[in-house]
């Protein structure tokens, strides 16, 4: 979807403490990890994003983000169950952390770490890509300036 809005019947809202464990199965089932502990401070600092079936209520994906330093967000974890894949969903997700992170004055970037393959992904949504530089692990950084307009054509 060019316009990162998620796809028809799908909602992308800030999560609620009563999403916590739904958020927790989404990762889980992804084998992401992140700190589950931690997830309830996330939550209340609206942090963390949901996608939500509009017809069910049900948690159809999930991102965590985390504020490692002033005036950075950084996307901890994003997954979308595998029924759902390939929709949009991740787009959308990831989208909205950058709009959340526009509307904080105190933030500039966005920033993301993962494997090879979501290279296109995160450079489709207005990142810079580059080697994480971690001993040759494969994994990739990416950086996106706040202001920098997603490319609507990809």
């Amino acid at each position: 979807m060019s316009d990162r809005s998620p796809p028809h019947g799908v909602d992308v809202e800030a999560a609620t403490p009563d999403d916590r464990i739904d958020v927790l199965r989404v990762l889980d089932a992804a084998m992401l990890e992140t700190d589950a502990d931690g997830l309830v401070d996330r939550i209340d600092a609206g942090d963390v994003l949901v996608a939500r079936f509009e017809r069910t209520g049900s948690v159809l994906g999930a991102l965590v983000a985390t504020r490692p330093e002033p005036g950075r967000r950084h996307v901890d974890a994003v997954a979308v169950r595998r029924a759902r894949r390939g929709r949009g969903i991740g787009s959308a997700l990831v989208a909205g952390a950058v709009r959340a992170a526009e509307s904080d004055p105190e933030t500039d970037r966005v920033t993301a770490a993962f494997d090879a393959e979501l290279a296109g992904f995160y450079a489709d949504l207005g990142f810079a890509v580059e080697s994480a530089g971690d001993a040759g692990d494969g994994r990739l950084s990416g950086r996106r300036e706040l202001g920098d307009p997603i490319d609507e054509t990809g």
